[in-house]
C-alpha cells in the first residue's frame, strides 16, 4: 500500500505537467475518428492527418510565407512599443494629454481597423507598410492602457516618501513608476504581440502578394482546405511562441530590478539607497 502512493503521486504529477498534451492528443485523436467515421470530405473539414499531410507538403512555401508575416507582425508590434510608451508615460506625466489624448485613443478602438485596411491599400499599395500599419494599430492600445494603468496604479504615499526625500520626476520613474509597472507593461506586451499577428494577416487578406494570410486566400480559391489549416498551425504556433517570447522579458526584467536593488544595497546609504 505505501508502495502504490508514490507511484500515484507520480502519475498525477505527470498528469498535471502534460495535461495540455494529453488534451491536444484526446482532442486530435476525437477529431480524426469522428472525421473518418462520418466521412466528412476533405474540402469541408479535413482530419489531423490531412493537416498533417499538407505542412509536410508544402513546408517550404509555408515557412517562405511565415518569414514575411512574422516580420510584419514584429514591425507592428516594435512601432507599437515605440509610440505607445512614451505616449503612456505623457498620458501619466500631463493633465492635458490625460484629460484630451486619452479619451480619443479610447474612442478610437470603436472603429474597426479591418476597414481600415482597404484605406491603407490604396493610399500606400501592396508594400509591406500597409500590413505593418494594421498590427501597429491594433497592438497599440493594449500596450498604452496596460502602460497608463501600470504607471499610475503607485501608492499615494510611496510618491509622497519619494517627494519628501528630494527625489526628482526622473527619480520617481525610475526607482518607482517603472519597476512598480512592469507586470502589467509585460501583461500588455503579450496582448499586444498576439494581436499584432492577428492585424498582420487581416491586412494580408485585404491585399497582399505574400504572407500566411495570403497563402490562406490562395488554398481557400483552390479548395485546398487541409492547407487553409496547415497555415492555421503555422499562425497558432507563431502567436504561442511570440506570446512566451514576451514573457521572458518579464523574467529578464524582474532578474534586472533584482539585481539593481542588491547592488544599492550594497553600496552606502544614501537618499536613495533602500
Amino acid at each position: 500500500m505505501s508502495e502504490s502512493r508514490p507511484v500515484r503521486a507520480t502519475l498525477f504529477e505527470l498528469l498535471d505537467r502534460f495535461a495540455v498534451v494529453i488534451a491536444l492528443a484526446v482532442a486530435l485523436a476525437v477529431w480524426e475518428a469522428a472525421v473518418d467515421v462520418a466521412q466528412i470530405p476533405r474540402y469541408v473539414l479535413p482530419a489531423p492527418s490531412d493537416i498533417w499531410g499538407s505542412i509536410v507538403k508544402h513546408w517550404a512555401p509555408l515557412f517562405a510565407h511565415s518569414w514575411v508575416t512574422l516580420l510584419e507582425t514584429l514591425a507592428g508590434f516594435a512601432l507599437s512599443l515605440a509610440i505607445g510608451i512614451p505616449l503612456a508615460v505623457l498620458i501619466v506625466y500631463s493633465r492635458i494629454f490625460d484629460r484630451v489624448l486619452y479619451p480619443i485613443l479610447v474612442a478610437s478602438q470603436a472603429v474597426p481597423k479591418v476597414a481600415l485596411a482597404p484605406i491603407l491599400l490604396v493610399a500606400l499599395g501592396y508594400s509591406i507598410l500597409p500590413k505593418i500599419i494594421v498590427a501597429f494599430l491594433i497592438a497599440f492600445f493594449p500596450v498604452v492602457v496596460n502602460t497608463v494603468t501600470g504607471l499610475g496604479s503607485v501608492d499615494r504615499d510611496t510618491l509622497n516618501l519619494m517627494h519628501s526625500m528630494g527625489a526628482s520626476k526622473m527619480d520617481v520613474f525610475l526607482k518607482v513608476r517603472f519597476p512598480h509597472a512592469v507586470p502589467s507593461m509585460i501583461a500588455g506586451f503579450k496582448v499586444a504581440i498576439a494581436l499584432a499577428v492577428v492585424g498582420a494577416v487581416v491586412g494580408e487578406f485585404v491585399g497582399s502578394r505574400s504572407g500566411l494570410g495570403y497563402y490562406m486566400l490562395l488554398a481557400t480559391g483552390n479548395f485546398d482546405t487541409p492547407l487553409v489549416f496547415a497555415c492555421v498551425v503555422y499562425l497558432t504556433l507563431m502567436g504561442i511562441i511570440l506570446f512566451y517570447t514576451v514573457g521572458l522579458l518579464e523574467v529578464a526584467l524582474a532578474r534586472w530590478n533584482r539585481a539593481a536593488r542588491i547592488a544599492k544595497g550594497a553600496e552606502p546609504a544614501g537618499a536613495f539607497g533602500m
